[in-house]
């Protein structure tokens, strides 16, 4: 027997004679305060990560690659990470190859550790998905994948997010009720509510230490 299954072995014989305690949760009292309608989910998102310098957009699907193009021209972003085996990946693939004059696309195909020094020190934005987001806390929801992983959202100085109006929820319970984490946790679940930042001793406020300095939300409304 391992080390730890005698652990959990000793833990369930230390139940035997004893009465389950009665599960009194009540839901309404993680979610009836933190629940909106549907037309004020993006406001309420919106208010919260603004509130910590997030950058938002409001775009639909058909014109966020030109969105896109436009905000990294405007900050003058020399080149872009994506995922190239994703849906997204290939739509900003299409669109720049139809258009001329744009930043270089960098693909997150290979193992980290046959280009570390160039993804660390030469890459200056990423593109991401998301897998919704939470209105209650102004959280964008990110299950890094093989395609996708977490680096490319903490590595980039700056962290372009796609984000669709119809997958905001109101609260993290819901969340965890709809995606059914209790039966089986993402291997790596990240909520992001803004760009990166840390304070020192003296209180001084800094962005970027740890993650992205900043980060850009592209809300895709439906239509």
């Amino acid at each position: 027997m391992s080390a730890k299954q005698n652990i959990l072995a000793k833990l369930r014989n230390s139940l035997e004679g004893t009465t389950p305690i009665v599960d009194n949760f009540d839901e309404a009292l993680v979610t009836a305060p933190w629940t909106y309608p549907q037309g004020e989910r993006i406001a309420q998102l919106r208010t919260l990560m603004e509130a910590v310098h997030t950058d938002i957009h409001l775009t639909t699907n058909a014109n966020w690659p030109a969105l896109l193009a436009q905000l990294l021209r405007d900050r003058q972003l020399p080149n872009l990470l994506i995922a190239p085996a994703t849906e997204y990946g290939q739509r900003v693939t299409q669109y720049w190859q139809a258009h001329g004059d744009l930043p270089t696309l960098t693909a997150y195909d290979r193992p980290v550790e046959e280009w570390k020094a160039a993804l660390f020190n030469d890459t200056a934005a990423g593109l991401t998905s998301t897998l919704g987001a939470i209105a209650a806390t102004g959280s964008l929801i990110l299950w890094p994948t093989r395609e996708e992983p977490r680096l490319m959202s903490l590595v980039p100085p700056v962290h372009f997010a796609l984000l669709k109006a119809s997958e905001i929820h109101d609260n993290f319970y819901q969340v965890q009720q709809q995606f059914n984490w209790a039966g089986g946790m993402p291997t790596n679940a990240l909520l992001i509510s803004g760009p990166s930042k840390t304070a020192d001793i003296e209180q001084v406020l800094a962005y970027g230490a740890h993650g992205p300095k900043d980060l850009v939300v592209l809300i895709l409304e439906d239509q």
